[in-house]
């Protein structure tokens, strides 16, 4: 078992860690999107509710959202060791212009990025999962079952354009932070070949793009509906 514990707390070990525990956030990301996206149903938001439903009383969903907040948690905990590892070995980082600097923003402020995101979910769970599990939600009956009315809740939030203006703005940082780190996940992989290496960045810069966007709209939709 030593040597498990040897590759898991070096830095190799704890970047593969970190890819694993992205990509599978990543995966994560997808689904979550597909479930927002009922938001946009012109239902009254019966699908959402029926969704949000489902992920709240389904055993196996149940079980997998508490291993997501355990990736979650695994990711930003290597991530923050990586870093100030780093940090200790390199206290005077490089003098470079910036006209001269090869990597990315993006790569470079990964960190700064991530904690920008881990602020961003602290305050989603506290504005949405906290106040449906501990506050005071309307019940709304749908196909004869009683459930909380968290579409109501959702689209009174986005009535905010300071709640709206935020998540749009979190998602536009959750671009940057993938932009980068898709690619980056299988590199420390060593899934990176001349032959299929070029195609995975572009899927990869591809879902920076379109998923956060997909995000970002749906306040945008809601705040418009509110106002028109």
């Amino acid at each position: 078992m030593s040597w498990i514990t040897n590759t898991l707390t070096s830095t190799v070990g704890r970047k593969v860690i970190m890819a694993l525990t992205g990509l599978f956030l990543t995966l994560f990301l997808a689904v979550h999107l597909a479930g927002n996206l009922q938001l946009l149903k012109n239902d009254g938001g019966e699908s959402f509710n029926i969704y949000t439903q489902f992920m709240a009383h389904n055993p196996l969903i149940q079980a997998i959202s508490k291993g997501n907040f355990f990736f979650i948690l695994l990711h930003i905990y290597v991530s923050f060791t990586l870093y100030f590892r780093n940090k200790k070995a390199r206290p005077v980082g490089y003098k470079v212009a910036p006209g001269n600097v090869s990597s990315s923003w993006a790569s470079r402020s990964m960190t700064l990025l991530g904690t920008l995101i881990l602020i961003f979910i602290l305050l989603h769970l506290r504005g949405y999962w906290y106040v449906l599990k501990f506050g005071h939600v309307p019940m709304v009956t749908v196909n004869g079952v009683e459930m909380h009315d968290a579409y109501r809740l959702v689209v009174e939030s986005y009535q905010n354009p300071l709640i709206a203006g935020f998540y749009i703005l979190s998602m536009g940082v959750l671009a940057f932070h993938l932009w980068h780190g898709f690619s980056s996940a299988f590199q420390s992989l060593g899934l990176s070949h001349v032959k299929y290496t070029g195609f995975i960045k572009v899927v990869g810069k591809l879902y920076a793009i379109v998923v956060p966007a997909l995000f970002a709209l749906i306040p945008i939709m809601l705040y418009l509906k509110s106002i028109g």
